[in-house]
């Protein structure tokens, strides 16, 4: 059943009335209001919904459908009517725009026709209705209304015509001050956008900047000039006004935007008045905020960053005046919590920005820069050390490439990469002559002591060190002693003074900029060596912090990890990074004649501090634990002792044992080698050569395990007729076979290997590849003079000391130089290469190329060192790499392929790291055996006899004798070759000649000799012979080191003979 009843204040009362029927009738009911009336269902009993129970989901459903229905007319109806307000609005807004529009159209038209004068009130009326519908279509209008408020402000003697007059208005004021406001800040908004190399752009950006020019400053303004002059201080508190609004929307953000799209590029798009506009607006609010730290950090972060400002600002604008602002930045930067936030801010690339632009006014500010060094120096050092923290040693997901810091890790602004060549000028300052003096004004203060300078120790007669004019080396003094005198060093300076503090925050600073700089690093150090007198003073201020340059106290400070501790490590390694890259680049007539920077004595004493320093670092267990800044200045030491080293290896300059570390037992080393003790094998990778290696190196060499071909080695002969020749193997007949191999592949005439000019020594052919297999044979040969090293056999075979230099990796050293190894290739291209460096007038004037021209079997090769460079002319700029190329080309490039191949077959028998021990000198005696001279005592000693021969026999007694007084030196050196093939002792000496040294008493020729027998061996020892054997020669067999000697009736026959027959063997002549 469906009851309705009227909704009203009565259907409370009848659903309470229905509610109590339904409950005691057992009948159920629901109700709902629609349209003011109460419909009310009931049913009897409890059949309503149960049967069927869908009925109660239908009516439901199409009651919610209903209400949804409902809704959604109500939101149409709802949205209908917002759309068409939305659209009258619009509607009513395009018309009113248009009519604005209109107006100010024929404003303006009006005016350019000149039928009516403009005046300030007019302006006014018409901007204020054109910023109340301004949008970028309006653009040209804006230009047209910032036009005529300039053109206001230019007319003579009519205040009603100047648009600045209303702001003494009493009603306008604050109208006109919120109206210039908006034309201001609008014009800055138009400037961000506009492209200073587009002409018309370029246009707009003076037209703007003279608007914001205009109205920040009362200087141009006619108003306030003869009466007017009382109304100056209230018109420029209203300039300041105007300028506090636009630096809350950020003014300096706008500036910021325009000079960088002007600046940063490879050549600047703003002209001279422009910038001048810029760089006045910028000043304005910082001297109007009397310098305050807001506004200064906004300069900071927003005008001192723009890439090469100061550059720009000094070509083309130098009359802009500072106004101290060096100082004030200096100071404001000096405060580490006020640096670290513009470093912050910034970021990476554009704190490098501001970095350069403060060291170029540094620059251009002697004065400034002297009197406020300590702050400028930690100012800049603060800032690098920022930026040290993003730079990584290689490339990652997380790095991006920077061409000035490599590796960063955070974002780089590659938009400022056209500029970073102008950036890197401006931070060459920081390393150049100028500042340089200025930091280092205590040091090079330092006045000099008058000594004679003391000339090297004597070279052998070489054509490597000869020189072509006999006087070089006294001009060379001379020179020198011009130049500077050895500085020594008086008194001692406290660590804790102000002089070494300042000093050491310097070093600090330089030190910072080569770890964080990395891609410009050598300039650095370029820079840094420059002045001849800065490292020498710098190694005296040293010395004077204790004896023996100050060795005890650095050795503390490795153990101390305080802020002066850290310093001190940092001055000493800045001087060894430095003194490195200086000795490098300088070549041998610069080291040892002219002895430019360091004298060598200094040298010597330097090179002593360095190995004795290396050494505490190594043995006192201070390296196992080092890690970063310490291991960091390991590697600086230990390069520029090696450096040291490498170059008296080359030629010497230090006396005897110099390199030796007598305090170190090698029995104690080897023990703790066997240990496998951490600290013994360090030493023995860094500093082998504080071992004597005449005691034990060659010999643990010697020992070491060998497998393949390391193993022994049967040869057997093959005579002519295909036949085995007869012989036991007893490292005689391997010698021998070792001997012909070497004794054909060296020959020069097989052109497999070719000497050099003057001292002979050889090195691989670079015509090499007429042979089919030429590399394989260099690997074999490789390999053979491996075998030979690794059993002890000498074979007299000289290298190129270039060409071991690769054989033991040196030129992969970061501390080689292909022109310091030249020489030993040729001495006469040397000199003319390095004539080249030296010659004063313009080196385009010789007509050199980058590239070499070599006649290869008849033809004229062109050889081009780098791509296109024999279109490429050498000049003044590029000389210095046009030396280092043509040296690394002769020595490397030419011959590259066949040093691979040698390489390889020598390394597959000897270790590398087994050599690692020795310098290339050493090595050279490793092959060929021992320089000095021969010892008789020692192969007397270690003499085997045959045939009847004793060490008391007669004929043995006269040899010795004949040795020893008849014979010179060079005589003696040819008897050693006639016996073993080689002219000098082993390394070690004759003990470890492989087979010994034997003397065999003969009474027969070669062809006719079987060996001893009974009866030969008796007649020998008793002197008793079948006949006289005055008329044969002694003989050899070099495969068994093998003296056969007759028994000779005289000593003068014996002497004779011999002489005769050693003098034989010559070249490559093997007995």
């Amino acid at each position: 059943m469906v009851s309705v009843y009227q909704a009203g204040a009565s259907q409370l009362s009848i659903y309470r009335q229905f509610k109590s029927v339904c409950r005691s009738s057992g009948h159920f009911f629901f109700f709902f209001l629609k349209k003011g009336f109460l419909f009310l269902l009931f049913q009897r009993g409890g059949t309503m919904f149960s049967a069927p129970q869908s009925s109660k989901s239908e009516f439901l459903d199409k009651a919610r459908q209903a209400r949804e229905e409902r809704k959604g007319q109500k939101e149409k109806e709802r949205a209908a009517t917002q759309i068409q307000a939305l659209v009258r609005k619009f509607l009513c807004r395009c018309r009113l725009q248009k009519q604005i529009r209109k107006e100010v159209d024929d404003y303006f038209q009006v005016s350019e026709t000149g039928t009516s004068k403009r005046n300030a009130l007019s302006i006014f009326k018409i901007a204020r209705k054109l910023l109340f519908i301004y949008s970028l279509e309006d653009k040209m209008r804006f230009e047209k209304l910032c036009r005529a408020i300039l053109a206001s402000m230019e007319a003579e003697n009519e205040p009603k015509v100047w648009y600045v007059s209303l702001a003494l208005s009493k009603d306008l004021t604050i109208p006109w001050l919120k109206q210039i406001k908006d034309v201001l800040w609008t014009c800055c908004q138009l400037l961000k956008n506009l492209k200073p190399d587009i002409l018309q752009d370029n246009k707009l950006i003076t037209l703007y900047l003279t608007m914001l020019v205009t109205f920040t400053d009362t200087s141009t303004w006619r108003i306030v000039r003869g009466k007017g002059e009382a109304l100056r201080p209230a018109l420029t508190r209203i300039c300041e006004n105007i300028m506090g609004h636009l630096n809350q929307k950020g003014f300096y953000s706008v500036l910021q935007i325009l000079l960088t799209n002007g600046l940063a590029r490879s050549k600047p798009s703003l002209s001279k008045g422009t910038l001048t506009a810029i760089i006045t607006l910028s000043l304005r609010p910082v001297i109007a905020a009397h310098f305050s730290e807001n506004l200064l950090r906004s300069f900071l972060i927003h005008i001192m960053s723009v890439p090469a400002i100061v550059s720009h600002l000094n070509v083309l604008t130098p009359e802009v005046k500072t106004h101290d602002l060096l100082r004030k930045f200096i100071l404001f930067l000096s405060r580490e919590e006020q640096c670290s936030d513009i470093c912050v801010c910034l970021e990476g690339s554009h704190t490098l920005c501001l970095l350069g632009n403060l060291i170029y006014l540094g620059y251009l500010n002697e004065k400034v820069l002297e009197e406020e060094a300590n702050h400028f120096v930690k100012d800049l050092t603060d800032m690098l050390s920022y930026c040290q923290r993003y730079v990584s040693q290689k490339k990652s997901n997380l790095t991006h490439w920077h061409p000035v810091l490599g590796w960063f890790s955070q974002t780089v602004d590659y938009g400022l990469n056209e500029s970073m060549p102008l950036v890197t000028k401006q931070l060459q300052h920081l390393w150049g002559v100028s500042v340089i003096r200025t930091l280092f004004n205590d040091v090079l203060s330092k006045k000099l002591e008058s000594q004679e300078p003391t000339p090297p120790p004597p070279q052998p007669s070489t054509s490597q060190n000869n020189l072509p004019v006999k006087n070089l080396f006294k001009r060379a003094f001379q020179k020198s002693a011009s130049v500077r005198n050895i500085l020594k060093p008086v008194g001692g300076k406290r660590v804790d003074s102000a002089e070494v503090q300042k000093v050491c925050s310097i070093c600090v600073l330089y030190q910072t900029a080569l770890s964080t700089l990395t891609q410009i690093r050598l300039q650095i150090l370029t820079g840094l060596t420059h002045l001849d007198d800065l490292l020498p003073k710098l190694w005296a201020f040293i010395c004077e912090l204790g004896p023996q340059g100050g060795l005890k106290l650095f050795m503390e400070c490795l153990n101390n990890d305080t802020e002066e501790s850290k310093q001190l490590l940092a001055m000493l390694m800045l001087f060894c990074d430095c003194s490195r890259h200086l000795i490098t680049i300088l070549d041998d007539i610069e080291v040892y004649e002219e002895q430019t920077s360091f004298k060598i004595e200094e040298l010597i004493t330097i090179s002593s501090f360095l190995n004795t320093f290396v050494y505490k670092m190594i043995w006192d267990g201070i390296l196992e634990n080092a890690k970063g800044e310490k291991l960091e200045l390991f590697h600086s030491v230990h390069g520029w002792l090696m450096v040291l080293y490498e170059r008296d290896c080359r030629r010497r300059f230090t006396p005897d044992e110099h390199w030796l570390r007598k305090d170190l037992k090698p029995s104690l080393l080897f023990q703790e080698l066997e240990k496998g003790k951490r600290r013994a094998q360090l030493l023995l990778q860094y500093i082998p050569h504080v071992i004597p290696h005449k005691n034990d190196g060659y010999d643990q060499l010697r020992r070491l395990p060998v497998n393949s071909i390391k193993g022994v080695i049967r040869v057997k002969f093959v005579n002519d007729l295909g036949v085995d020749e007869a012989g036991i193997d007893q490292d005689g007949v391997f010698k021998e076979f070792l001997e012909e191999i070497i004794k054909k592949v060296f020959n020069p005439a097989l052109n497999l290997f070719k000497t050099t000019s003057g001292n002979e020594r050889l090195y691989p052919s670079p015509t090499s590849y007429i042979h089919e297999n030429h590399l394989q044979l260099f690997e074999f040969v490789g390999k053979m003079l491996g075998k030979a090293i690794y059993e002890g056999i000498v074979v007299d075979v000289p290298f190129a000391s270039f060409f071991l230099s690769q054989v033991l990796g040196h030129h992969h050293s970061t501390f080689y130089s292909s022109i310091d190894e030249l020489p030993s290739l040729d001495s006469e291209f040397y000199k003319n290469l390095t004539s080249i460096k030296r010659y004063d007038g313009d080196v385009g004037d010789l007509g050199l190329t980058l590239s070499y021209d070599e006649d290869v079997m008849g033809q004229l090769v062109c050889h081009e060192l780098i791509p296109g460079g024999k279109t490429m002319p050498v000049t003044n700029e590029n000389k210095i790499s046009y030396i280092h190329l043509m040296a690394h080309f002769r020595m490397h490039t030419q011959i590259k392929e066949q040093t691979a191949a040698f390489i390889r077959g020598f390394r597959s028998i000897i270790n590398p790291e087994w050599l690692h021990m020795f310098s290339t000198p050493e090595v050279q005696r490793l092959v060929s055996g021992d320089n000095a001279e021969i010892d008789l005592d020692d192969l007397k000693k270690h003499t085997v006899y045959y045939g009847g021969f004793h060490s008391s026999h007669r004929v043995i007694i006269w040899l010795w004798d004949i040795l020893s007084s008849d014979f010179n030196s060079e005589e003696r050196a040819m008897f050693l070759k006639f016996v073993t093939s080689c002219s000098r002792p082993p390394l070690l000496g004759f003990a470890y000649l492989k087979p010994p040294f034997s003397i065999r008493c003969v009474e027969v020729s070669d062809d006719q000799d079987t060996g001893d027998t009974l009866g030969s061996v008796l007649r020998g020892f008793f002197t008793i012979r079948k006949k006289e054997p005055g008329g044969r020669l002694p003989t050899s067999s070099t495969c068994f080191n093998l003296l056969k000697l007759p028994n000779y009736s005289k000593k003068s026959i014996l002497r004779d003979k011999l002489r005769y027959a050693i003098s034989m063997n010559t070249g490559f002549e093997l007995s």
